[in-house]
């Protein structure tokens, strides 16, 4: 199968691309060479930047299917249809579930739950935006490649390589031991996914020519921030005592911590996605290939989380 990856070097796009050429899959990626260029070498790249609208290199060339990871706005959606023409087969989009309302929703909804209303007039990314945008982006594709389209959309996506420290900021706090500072609440539901089985949902999709929409989530009972906290320190050998604190002492919220009226956004179905053949790692092996990867690394600083000298002054007060 001849795969064209439009962004393929970074955490979803990085385990997608592992995952083709292991099932011996034709890749090419597109982006603009500056992350990863290390990455895979025989990999043919095509050069282009999606935000000044350069896609000029996928003028020529025709794939069996097109996996595109980089799309945020509907423009970058519409030029890379029009430069590749009739030349693709399937068009695969990796939307999110932003594209679903935060509040308001039931437990274990599934892909036919409402999505928000598409927004076209900016494309500045907020927290606003972002959710909007994406949905304006799958009815792009849709309109274009009809039963040729097929949208997922992940949850929040975890493993080694990931590049919004989601459970790295908890696997490495858990290892250190001790009591650790939880401006949340112990039973708050936490739905992740592995990126290796997000990539490999895709790959079958593909495989199958299978089209819809189809969430990549973790499982229908997840695991709760407790029970994730506990899991990462037990994968690590140490103990830790969760101590509560406010949890507006802590700003920005801490990674995974979300206040109540979100917790059912992380317990969406993943039926369709299960039965279409998405694979579901054991939550203790991706925490501990994610502590694997930190410390082989040399666990640089993180942008999220808080630093051992605020979370001493948290716990001296709790």
């Amino acid at each position: 199968m001849r795969i064209l990856v439009l962004g393929g070097t970074s955490f979803v796009g990085r385990a997608l691309v592992e995952d083709a050429l292991r099932v011996g899959a034709d890749v090419t990626l597109f982006g603009r060479g500056r992350t990863g260029p290390e990455l895979f070498p025989g990999v043919p790249r095509r050069i282009g930047d999606r935000d000044t609208g350069d896609h000029t290199a996928l003028r020529e060339g025709a794939w069996d299917a097109v996996v595109d990871v980089s799309g945020y706005v509907p423009r970058h959606v519409g030029q890379a249809m029009d430069a590749l023409g009739d030349r693709v087969g399937r068009y695969l989009f990796v939307s999110s579930q932003a594209v679903y309302a935060r509040t308001g929703v039931a437990a274990g909804a599934d892909e036919d739950t409402p999505r928000r209303p598409p927004v076209r007039d900016t494309e500045e990314l907020t927290e606003e935006t972002y959710g909007p945008l994406k949905v304006a982006c799958e009815d792009e594709v849709s309109a274009r490649y009809g039963a040729r389209a097929t949208v997922v959309r992940p949850g929040k996506v975890v493993g080694p390589h990931e590049g919004q420290d989601g459970v790295t900021y908890w696997v490495r706090r858990a290892a250190r031991g001790g009591r650790v500072a939880l401006p949340g609440r112990p039973e708050q539901p936490v739905q992740v996914i592995d990126s290796r089985d997000l990539a490999r949902l895709i790959m079958r999709l593909l495989a199958d020519d299978r089209p819809g929409a189809f969430h990549a989530v973790g499982p229908a009972e997840p695991t709760t921030l407790a029970g994730l906290i506990h899991t990462c320190a037990r994968v690590a050998g140490s103990s830790v005592d969760l101590v509560p604190v406010p949890a507006d002492a802590v700003s920005p919220r801490l990674p995974l911590v979300r206040p109540e009226p979100m917790w059912p956004t992380q317990q969406r179905s993943p039926a369709r996605a299960r039965a279409a053949g998405m694979p579901a790692t054991p939550l203790e092996v991706t925490l501990a290939d994610v502590l694997a990867w930190d410390r082989e690394r040399g666990e640089p600083p993180l942008d999220h989380g808080l630093t051992p000298e605020g979370e001493a002054r948290l716990l001296a007060g709790a």
